[in-house]
């Protein structure tokens, strides 16, 4: 089971990635985990995205590429595995397809969670934590009883974050669009891909992810 999750940002991909681990035991790759535990090793890899970053540039493919294959060789990855933050664009999707032919490991399916961009922003903008217990609501979909006060433990500290406002929100949904949506008709085009609604119940949207993929 070799799984590319792709959906914009807030669709719920991360939540269904982490359901999809614990169901089927599988391992979930994020390229953020992997060049933060290289850096911190400070193996080869490691020590050449160490010097790209701290010069403010973005690490390129080839890096990324070569970490996601080291971590291919780990044998708890024999199981399976979800791409998740790679590919974000058609080069990069090219250059896994090629790695992953190269390995004799294709993907089995891409799985696109489909959220329309209002939604989204409702979801993204209307956020807020409880800085006193972590406790999550949001004020279009589940908003405490008492507006700024937490349910569970009585704080009038509900507080969002900086970059979940609505500017920064259509920002990286015109980013998604510009350059990682393209990757929906590419995967489509290998009769990989299979698209769920990602609106509506966490529980029903895994279900059809399941099914999806079984």
């Amino acid at each position: 089971m070799r799984i590319v999750l792709l959906g914009a940002p807030g669709s719920g991909k991360g939540t269904q990635a982490k359901l999809l681990v614990e169901k089927f035991e599988i391992t979930q790759i994020s390229t953020g985990d992997l060049l933060r535990a290289a850096v911190a090793a400070g193996t080869d890899l490691g020590k050449q995205a160490k010097t790209i970053m701290e010069a403010g540039q973005l690490v390129p493919d080839s890096i990324v590429l070569g970490m996601i294959k080291e971590k291919l060789s780990d044998p708890k990855v024999s199981k399976g595995f979800i791409l998740d933050g790679f590919p974000r664009n058609l080069s990069q999707a090219e250059a896994l397809d090629k790695l992953l032919t190269e390995q004799g490991i294709p993907l089995s399916v891409a799985i696109h969670i489909d959220v329309n961009a209002e939604e989204i922003v409702k979801r993204i903008t209307g956020r807020r934590t409880c800085g006193s217990c972590g406790a999550i609501y949001n004020t279009f979909f589940s908003p405490p009883s008492k507006t700024g006060v937490c349910d569970k433990c009585g704080a009038s500290d509900l507080q969002q974050r900086a970059d979940d406002n609505e500017e920064t929100v259509r920002s990286r949904l015109k980013v998604y669009q510009d350059q990682t949506a393209p990757l929906i008709e590419f995967y489509a085009n290998k009769n990989l891909l299979n698209t769920i609604p990602g609106s509506g119940d966490i529980q029903g949207i895994f279900n059809a992810v399941c099914d999806a993929i079984t």
